[in-house]
């Protein structure tokens, strides 16, 4: 361990000072990661496990209902359900439940931990975090009360790392710059190639052949395709949503996983800068002051065209996006898009 960085005893003694903060803003405070912080208790309840991601997709289902947590610095997505229709895949692989639907990326899982915290009552908390090379969260599951402890012990077991050391080695978090407003691309040609979509997921293919960020690309292609709404929008379109019962999907993610959530929100709460879902399999913690643009898109499809509302915040990146509910080869919503499409128009921004 480098001499600036804290100790396994100072982290432990740095929590037992703080027992109310939250784990990742201790981490924070102390200028570790949340790996490393929730390393120091290896051999006290925490037991380093291997981020096999086919390994881990493949024994989840006989734990039954869990909890689901995916975030990234602005949103925090929770479902709960069961990890049932797995497909697993080098490069990508998937779940695709009807509660607990992700994406995931498995080269960025670097690191994983078992964790086991008993309370003041007595009841034992367990979970499984996975995290980044650079120690940062990808994707965490906590049991329920209804979840199966064997079936969960079973799977540590098979997973379980040969090294149990209450220290590990991070490298330093890639630092995320706002891209520049004019990159060098044939807008033209980018306008083509969108408007020739026949299905949303060759947007992702154009973004590589044309070396181009998401933000970038909704910022040229036009407003025929991509148009600024109101920072406003996206805590407006949430309660219109749960008022007008329009099931909708929800996405966030981070570069090691994506969860969704689709179908109706009810329970919306402000509190302070955030605006939460507290729904009983969904909830939603989104933090509205780290908004910085938010873009109505639309994407053709070969069943006309599909409509999102997207969040990015201050270093271009995609905080969370939004969706009308359909299933693949139906037509959009008409409820969900003249939502969208009715929302107020925001400035167009000299900064993506």
């Amino acid at each position: 361990m480098s001499a600036d960085r804290p100790t396994p005893d100072a982290i432990r003694r740095a929590r037992a000072e703080n027992p109310k903060m939250r784990e990742r803003d201790l981490a924070g405070q102390l200028g570790i990661s949340e790996a490393e912080f929730v390393a120091a208790w290896v051999g006290e309840g925490t037991r380093r496990i291997r981020p096999d991601v086919d390994a881990f997709l493949t024994g989840m289902e006989a734990l039954g209902e869990v909890m689901a947590l995916t975030r990234n610095e602005s949103a925090v997505h929770e479902k709960i359900g069961v990890y049932d229709k797995v497909v697993l895949g080098e490069h990508a692989a998937m779940t695709l439940g009807e509660q607990i639907d992700l994406r995931i990326f498995p080269k960025v899982w670097a690191h994983g931990y078992a964790v086991s915290k008993t309370d003041e009552d007595g009841t034992v908390r367990r979970s499984l975090q996975f995290f980044s090379a650079s120690g940062e969260a990808v994707h965490k599951v906590h049991l329920r009360a209804a979840s199966n402890v064997e079936a969960y012990e079973k799977l540590v077991a098979t997973l379980i790392h040969p090294e149990q050391e209450q220290t590990l080695r991070v490298v330093a978090p890639v630092t995320s710059i706002a891209p520049a407003v004019n990159p060098s691309v044939d807008v033209e040609d980018l306008r083509a190639r969108w408007s020739s979509m026949t299905d949303v997921h060759q947007f992702m293919s154009i973004l590589r052949d044309l070396k181009l960020t998401r933000q970038q690309a909704v910022h040229l292609v036009g407003e025929e395709y991509a148009w600024p709404v109101d920072h406003d929008s996206v805590a407006a379109m949430m309660r219109i949503s749960a008022n007008e019962e329009i099931p909708i999907m929800c996405f966030v993610g981070n570069r090691g996983c994506i969860q969704i959530h689709s179908g109706p929100v009810k329970e919306i709460k402000p509190m302070g800068p955030w605006i939460n879902v507290l729904d009983e399999t969904f909830h939603l913690h989104l933090r509205l002051d780290h908004i910085r643009e938010v873009w109505a898109v639309r994407k053709p499809a070969s069943e006309g065209h599909v409509t999102s509302l997207e969040a990015y915040d201050a270093a271009g990146q995609l905080i969370i996006q939004f969706f009308g509910k359909r299933k693949e080869g139906a037509f959009e919503r008409d409820d969900w898009r003249g939502l969208v499409e009715n929302l107020p128009r925001g400035p167009r921004s000299t900064a993506a």
